[in-house]
């Protein structure tokens, strides 16, 4: 989907307020959907289901999706009433038509992100029944809505082609939602959609919003202030931050999310005395740690030596020229700075709300937000002009920054939880192993490049980035890291079941 945006919108203004608008439903998903259902309604619903009550779990979820979407719909209509003032957060640098085209788009998106909240209540409830695969894959008919909509109306001037775009989102917002209620009604079969607050669990869901959802929200301000500073910087600035979120959200998405969405409900489940719940929630974290760190190492290695190749090969072509590759390197290679640690923060957090804890990780959240907040302006604004480079180049201080701040973040999860619950992390044997088969892979890869010299963007992806990918498993295995023997050997068990 971003491939096909960048072809057609490339970065320019409209491309720019159709990625500030857009901010609007996903913050809003990412609130509720992760902070509400994720920290204070999964670890509830999970232990009433591991308790066997399932006529209880029944009715929290029903109250727990009535409440969403009662305060959803008055959210909704209260965001498009009031869509002009809320300019100066979203995009205080945008001016004129570019200010106006924005928020037209902000208001027809706005209903979009009550159906992609409600979406997530669906993840919710099919994450604790260990059905994980149709909750990350509706999205796909989000993307499809969005991508038929660009290529059904390609000829149409930029600007009514961002609008029509909006509905397109807001159609597909829809559909995710709609294609995961049939499971969820037979999996919920005693359904009863009340906004009931009688019931102990109930409350201690609600009890458990506010920390979570103030956590939560405190991260999607950090993301506003980027968006807020980018809009700053120049034209061209919000579209490709958007474009680098497509690639380092990848490797989050993939590895950190989807480890950390798997290990809540059975972190949530566990049983048994205090020294025993520790000693399993150490172990699982523990595994977690290792097997996000194997594979968002050469990830992140990828980003800072490789990002020109890897956002080539993927979105150069059409109005997104080379000049566009390199920019947006610069910010992916930013991230980087970060990655590691914002997925295995992930990981922590979710350790602590399986322990009912909602409050530790909103104090470390909250220090993050000021961190990234003063780093930010530096490194956006200020910092450019001192160094005397070109001011666009601000965005990727945005992102490097951020990175600072997540790493400080990670730090005071781990040496908090460590002194509940024992020992965690990733070994620093092993995460000097990770790194050494990375930068091996990268220096061939390099190789390759030079070697290959000017070819197409695609075919440029496939020849160093594959081998890149392939030294990294090679090198790992020699090096005896466990994380690659097991994926061997899963690979070679459906090899021969194939």
């Amino acid at each position: 989907r971003q491939r096909v945006f960048n072809g057609y919108f490339g970065l320019t203004d409209t491309a720019d307020a159709f990625a500030s608008a857009l901010r609007i439903p996903n913050f809003l998903q990412n609130l509720f959907g992760e902070g509400v259902l994720s920290a204070s309604f999964i670890p509830v619903y999970a232990r009433l289901l591991a308790e066997g009550d399932d006529e209880e779990a029944d009715r929290v979820a029903g109250a727990v999706g009535a409440i969403l979407a009662l305060s959803m719909s008055v959210l909704v209509l209260l965001g498009v009433a009031v869509t002009p003032y809320l300019m100066w957060a979203i995009a205080p640098g945008y001016e004129g038509p570019k200010r106006e085209l924005t928020i037209l788009l902000v208001r027809i998106l706005f209903p979009g992100a009550g159906l992609l909240v409600c979406s997530a209540w669906c993840l919710g409830i099919l994450n604790s029944h260990r059905k994980f695969f149709l909750s990350y894959t509706a999205p796909v008919v989000w993307n499809v809505a969005m991508i038929g909509t660009m290529w059904a109306f390609r000829h149409s001037a930029l600007n009514d082609l961002a609008v029509k775009l909006a509905w397109g989102t807001l159609l597909g917002c829809g559909l995710q939602f709609g294609v995961q209620v049939p499971v969820v009604l037979r999996l919920v079969r005693k359904l009863r959609l009340r906004p009931e607050t009688h019931s102990a669990n109930v409350r201690e869901v609600l009890k458990n919003f506010m920390p979570v959802a103030v956590s939560r929200g405190v991260v999607q301000i950090s993301a506003y202030v980027d968006q807020a500073l980018a809009s700053l910087v120049g034209e061209g600035a919000m579209a490709a931050m958007t474009t680098a979120q497509s690639i380092y959200m990848l490797p989050v998405s993939l590895f950190g999310m989807a480890v950390s969405a798997a290990e809540l409900p059975a972190m949530s489940s566990a049983v048994g005395t205090e020294t025993e719940i520790a000693d399993r929630l150490r172990r699982r974290l523990n595994a977690g740690l290792r097997q996000i760190a194997f594979f968002i190492v050469p990830s992140a290695m990828a980003f800072f030596a490789l990002g020109d190749v890897v956002t080539a090969a993927l979105y150069e072509h059409g109005k997104f020229t080379h000049q566009n590759s390199v920019y947006v390197w610069g910010i992916v290679a930013g991230s980087a700075v970060g990655l590691l640690a914002s997925t295995l923060g992930r990981l922590y957090a979710s350790t602590y709300y399986a322990l009912r804890d909602t409050r530790t990780p909103l104090r470390y959240a909250s220090l993050r937000v000021a961190l990234t907040v003063g780093l930010g302006y530096v490194c956006a604004l200020p910092l450019p002009r001192w160094l005397g480079i070109d001011p666009h180049w601000g965005a990727a201080g945005l992102t490097a920054s951020a990175g600072v701040a997540g790493w400080v973040e990670f730090t005071l999860l781990r040496r908090t939880l460590n002194a509940r619950i024992g020992a965690t992390g990733v070994p620093a044997g092993l995460v000097g192993r990770l790194w050494g088969a990375a930068a091996v892979g990268a220096a061939a890869a390099w190789g390759i490049k030079f070697a290959i010299g000017a070819t197409g963007p695609i075919a440029s992806g496939i020849f160093i980035l594959v081998p890149y990918g392939l030294v990294y498993f090679g090198v790992t295995y020699l090096l005896r890291v466990k994380e690659c023997g097991a994926l061997f050997d899963r690979l070679a068990r459906f090899r021969r079941g194939a």
